[in-house]
């Protein structure tokens, strides 16, 4: 008989062990994600995050220096990496794919408990892959850093028994939640679901349990406060990490009809598996990990916004429940496997055999395999002494890093700040609106180097009133001194 079926694959396999697994994961994540290594910049945010870890490092606690909408220990991630190995994209995006690799492992062991080794090992497979193609996601994101928490500590919530463990998963959730704060959400559930199991039980276990759990969280978030309260400046921690993004939600929201997409396709397998059965919800592992999704789920609604890499806090979990869907599907009715699909299974990976081509490109041309604007816009404006003092990046604001230049202010650490009005209580200045901090950094610190986008709006679209100004004051104050590769270096008049 010949071997066409999906659970044939599964066959084939020896046995799984977990050392086996993790490096297997590891491999896929590096050998996916190292032609990123070498890139200036994948996403903005990552750029942001590298600045304020760079500053940490040098001294300066989050919010003191530069600012950004994350809570610290985001930031935390990057300057420890830096204060070890100094300003290294390798070392950044080493530990970005190592991120990924434990996220995608212990999806591995929370499936595995629930799911055959081999068909939990698939899920942990489509989990690296989910965590860095498409998009944004080769850089390392504030999700990526808090899923390498929130999965293992999700294990720990799901396998363990005694009181100390939910301890020690307190402390996951804790790191979590004060490197991404809409994980509050699950996190809160999963306190909830604890509780539960106290009525449900009555059992005085579950209330250790849950005021462990508790603790931990809260020993986290107190550890975070410390440094600022030490240096007196507790209200700084509170305003950035607390009221800022409460400020953010509530100014910048998506309309419904963007959200519905992602509920609905969620929602629909969800309860479209439960009425089939293919999902058991008084099962707890299935349990705990729609508590899970749900709060995700809560925390976009809350949040009113969905990019790409918000989802990244979503897949885990629906990949353990749909590796049972399938391997429900597959011992109960024994779909043929088409042969493309492997061949597809080579190909989900094409922008990274893109990025490869692109690396190898570079060094024949410019002799590194390190490219982009970030690389290359520093090193024209260093081999030709143009003046650094307050200058300014538009775009490719990673400059900074490689220039050992500092944003002219907090708000134009990323770039996008400068247009949020709703942030700009919490930057500690006198400027109240962008308009007012785009003209104080034009018209008054006066930066001798800007460098533009070329080709592009300085601002997102909708920003009409800061693009007429900047449009009309770089006219007037500065000529484009040279082009360098998609960046303009503009020197003023």
């Amino acid at each position: 008989m010949k071997k066409n079926h999906i659970t044939s694959i599964f066959s084939s396999y020896q046995k799984l062990n977990d050392t086996w697994v993790f490096l297997s994961l590891f491999v896929l994540s590096f050998l996916i994600r190292f032609p990123f290594f070498f890139r200036d910049y994948i996403d903005r945010d990552e750029s942001t995050f590298i600045l304020l870890g760079q500053s940490w490092a040098d001294g300066q606690l989050p919010y003191m220096q530069l600012w950004d909408l994350k809570p610290p220990l985001t930031f935390a991630f990057f300057a420890a990496i830096i204060a070890v190995f100094g300003k290294s994209f390798l070392a950044i995006r080493f530990f970005g794919a190592l991120l990924v690799v434990m996220t995608a492992f212990f999806s591995f062991k929370i499936s595995s408990r629930i799911s055959p080794k081999k068909v939990a090992f698939w899920a942990s497979i489509f989990c690296v892959f989910l965590l860095s193609l498409f998009g944004s996601l080769q850089g390392v994101m504030s999700e990526h850093i808090c899923m390498a928490f929130f999965v293992p500590g999700l294990y720990l919530f799901i396998s363990k028994k005694k009181p100390m463990w939910f301890f020690v998963a307190g402390l996951l959730m804790g790191i979590t939640v004060m490197v991404k704060l809409n994980m509050a959400y699950p996190i809160l559930l999963l306190g909830f679901f604890l509780l539960y199991k106290f009525l449900r039980t009555k059992h005085t276990t579950w209330i250790w349990n849950t005021l462990l759990y508790g603790i931990g969280i809260l020993c986290i978030i107190a550890l975070t406060i410390i440094p600022y309260y030490n240096l007196g400046e507790g209200m700084v921690w509170w305003k950035s990490v607390i009221l800022a993004p409460l400020e953010y939600t509530g100014a910048r929201r998506f309309s419904v009809f963007k959200l519905a997409p992602t509920f609905l396709l969620v929602g629909g397998f969800l309860f479209f598996s439960w009425k089939k059965n293919w999902l058991d919800f008084k099962n707890t592992t299935h349990t705990v990990l729609l508590v899970a999704i749900i709060g995700v789920l809560v925390s976009f609604l809350k949040g009113g916004r969905i990019n790409g890499h918000y989802l990244i806090q979503l897949y885990p979990m629906l990949l353990v429940l749909l590796a049972v869907t399938v391997h429900t599907l597959s011992t109960n009715y024994k779909p043929k496997l088409p042969k493309a699909l492997l061949f597809l299974l080579f190909l989900i990976p094409v922008e990274s055999y893109l990025e490869y081509a692109n690396i190898v490109q570079s060094k024949f041309k410019n002799g590194t395999f390190f490219n982009g604007e970030g690389f290359t816009v520093p090193d024209y404006i260093h081999n030709n002494q143009l003046e650094k003092e307050h200058i300014l990046f538009l775009g490719y604001h990673i400059g900074y890093w490689n220039l050992e230049s500092l944003p002219p202010t907090k708000a134009a650490t990323h770039p996008s700040n400068i247009c949020r009005d709703e942030l700009f209580p919490f930057f500690d200045n006198e400027r109240g609106t962008a308009i007012d901090e785009l003209r104080y950094i034009m018209e008054e610190l006066r930066p001798q180097t800007i460098v533009v986008r070329q080709g592009r709006r300085v601002f997102d679209k909708k920003e009409e009133q800061l693009n007429k100004y900047i449009d009309a004051y770089l006219l007037k104050h500065y000529r484009v001194h040279a082009v360098v590769e998609k960046a303009e270096i503009l020197q003023r008049l």
